[in-house]
């Protein structure tokens, strides 16, 4: 039950994340100023916690739909199985969110 309300949250966080990149595709089309108005905005201790909620939110929606993708097809509807699936899907959401922002840091020589 907790996992499917975590699915309709982050399907909701997913929505609100989706107005930041479009506002940071509208600065980048906007412009030098507008853009880095738009990465002193997105640089924000607050702003980058929430990118990181989001990326986790992406992640896990992903992940845990490949899941029900895969209990479509029948499989992985038993009570142990539906529990195993669901700690590798919220421990990969975790695990995935963490790899790409340490890529994201790594790239950007520490300053993103």
């Amino acid at each position: 039950m907790a996992l499917s309300i975590l699915h309709r949250v982050t399907g909701c966080a997913l929505s609100v994340g989706l107005l930041l990149f479009a506002y940071w595709l509208v600065a980048a089309a906007s412009g030098h100023d507008a853009y880095q108005t738009a990465r002193d905005f997105f640089a924000h201790p607050v702003v980058r916690i929430l990118l990181i909620g989001f990326s986790f939110a992406f992640f896990y929606h992903l992940l845990n739909g490949a899941r029900h993708m895969t209990w479509d097809t029948g499989q992985g509807l038993e009570r142990k199985a539906a529990r195993v699936s669901g700690w590798i899907v919220f421990l990969g959401a975790i695990v995935c969110t963490a790899l790409f922002w340490l890529l994201i840091m790594r790239n950007a020589g520490g300053a993103a």
